[in-house]
């Protein structure tokens, strides 16, 4: 809200979280460990919707959101909604409380936003999305799948990048974050980010999984992608963060990846 050169601008932000939801983030924004790792939902924001432009101007015509949350793109890009369906996809509870809110707010609904309600104990991907008449798996998606895969097994998370391949297209796009194995080894990781990951723990969302970066091209192989880019914290701050000393860069260890399915 107040930086002059901002890295991601999500407007709308502030109004969708109810108040007393916001004072939380707020007070827990206001720890050093965790204001020390606000960059990286900036980053991997910008970084997503910058890929998504370009693969507009590529043939994407379908934008589909993992773990949407409280996203606001679709009410904040109108420009890009007129080219796009746009498919949010999370658990059936969050997104009530999200409808309820936008209900709250009384803005008007894209024609072109489907809300799609998995709860991944009981259905997969495949099965959820193609409940839906407006999706299409023979039209080049892009998929963004952010700040879900460190507190999933590997297996589970596999199993989602699988199901990405089954249900689009090739040349579809999916965009993930992960942190590398180095999180698991103490010497490796600075005190800020360990007693982040204790916090984590104690919430009940312990950080369980990382990927090495070396390895990250042979494993997304196996699955059927190529990767495309895979962007450590060097390249992160180079591109979004040479601008920025107080505070905003890269938590430790993130990565995010781009891949194509081929």
């Amino acid at each position: 809200m107040n930086d002059t050169d901002k890295i991601f601008d999500d407007f709308l932000a502030y109004d969708l979280i109810p108040e007393e939801k916001r004072i939380l983030i707020e007070q827990h924004l206001n720890c050093d460990n965790l204001m020390q790792t606000t960059n990286s939902p900036l980053s991997r924001a910008r970084y997503t919707e910058d890929t998504l432009e370009k693969a507009i101007k590529q043939g994407v015509k379908q934008y589909v959101i993992l773990g949407a949350g409280m996203d606001t793109f679709a009410y904040r890009r109108p420009d890009l909604m007129e080219r796009l369906e746009v498919f949010e996809i999370d658990h059936p509870a969050t997104q009530e409380f999200k409808l309820h809110r936008l209900a709250e707010l009384e803005w008007e609904h894209p024609a072109k936003l489907h809300f799609i309600p998995i709860d991944f104990t009981k259905e997969n991907l495949v099965t959820a999305i193609t409940r839906s008449s407006s999706y299409d798996p023979t039209v080049k998606s892009l998929f963004s799948w952010l700040g879900v895969t460190p507190y999933l097994t590997r297996d589970e998370v596999f199993t989602t990048l699988r199901s990405i391949v089954e249900v689009a297209s090739v040349n579809s796009i999916v965009i993930f974050d992960y942190l590398d194995t180095d999180i698991f080894v103490p010497e490796k990781v600075s005190p800020q980010l360990q007693k982040f990951m204790e916090l984590v723990q104690k919430i009940g969302e312990p950080i369980i999984t990382g990927f090495k970066p070396q390895k990250l091209a042979e494993d997304l192989t196996n699955l059927g992608f190529q990767l495309h880019e895979n962007m450590s914290q060097a390249d992160v701050e180079g591109r979004y963060l040479q601008e920025h000393t107080d505070g905003y860069y890269m938590q430790e260890q993130a990565h995010l990846a781009c891949a194509v399915i081929q």
